[in-house]
């Protein structure tokens, strides 16, 4: 579970239940699920809904809120009361709440996400809602076998990757929370403080490269902050190399 002092993953100690989560689930469905927007980043059907988002905009799937707007319930929470519990158990300000679904045979290539470990000050829980057997979360090397109505928190700096070799559907509930001090009551009861130390980051230029074009490509909404963010970091890392050359 550790890598060095950084905690990887942690079951919380809550179990949140299946019939309602799949009750609530189902008025949702019927939704304008949006595809993820790093289209080299997975194969498959790989699809998003949000519950709390930018301004309460179902159709924005970024995880983290852009600069300018505040993360608000969109409709499809106001339909779903056991979300709307769910979501209040976690004392603490959610940032982005989205059902992700993984289709059939889909796969979600090995990656690293930026700034999305707790030691950066936020955290991202799943709750599994439909799952299967044949499901494959692999995170920093370790298989996670998460079951219906768990509460995993995932460490997304370090490389992970899933695949969908079952026959249905997964669809997760996925939180992305903000640090605060109930939560690190929360987390430094289950592994000690210091195991919540950043992570070296790979700077690996094509990734980077390839982040921003499908940026661009997709016209994701609210997301020049992000290309310039990422094109920022490219300079340094090529100017970094150039001068490593010299």
């Amino acid at each position: 579970m550790m890598n060095k002092k950084t905690t990887a993953y942690l079951k919380l100690p809550f179990q949140f239940e299946e019939s309602k989560l799949l009750r609530d689930l189902d008025t949702v469905l019927e939704s304008n699920w949006v595809p993820h927007f790093n289209t080299n980043g997975y194969e498959g059907d790989w699809k998003a809904i949000s519950l709390i988002a930018n301004d309460g905009n179902t159709t924005n799937i970024l995880a983290m809120p852009s600069e300018g707007f505040r993360p608000k319930p969109t409709p499809l929470l106001e339909r779903a009361p056991y979300f709307r519990e769910v979501l209040g158990t976690f004392k603490c300000n959610i940032l982005s709440a989205r059902i992700l679904k993984l289709g059939v045979g889909a796969i979600i290539k090995p990656h690293r996400d930026y700034k999305l470990g707790y030691e950066d000050g936020c955290f991202r829980l799943h709750v599994p809602i439909i799952t299967n057997p044949e499901v494959s979360f692999v995170l920093n090397g370790d298989v996670l076998t998460m079951k219906p109505g768990e509460c995993w928190y995932t460490n997304v700096n370090f490389e992970h990757s899933v695949a969908n070799h079952g026959d249905r559907d997964r669809l997760h509930l996925v939180i992305d929370a903000e640090r605060n001090a109930w939560s690190d009551q929360l987390f430094f009861s289950l592994a000690p403080k210091e195991h919540f130390e950043p992570i070296p980051v790979m700077e690996d230029v094509e990734t980077i490269r390839k982040t921003i074009e499908n940026l661009k490509i997709n016209k994701v909404p609210i997301a020049e902050f992000l290309i310039l963010e990422l094109e920022q970091k490219l300079l340094k890392l090529e100017n970094s190399k150039s001068t490593e050359d010299i």
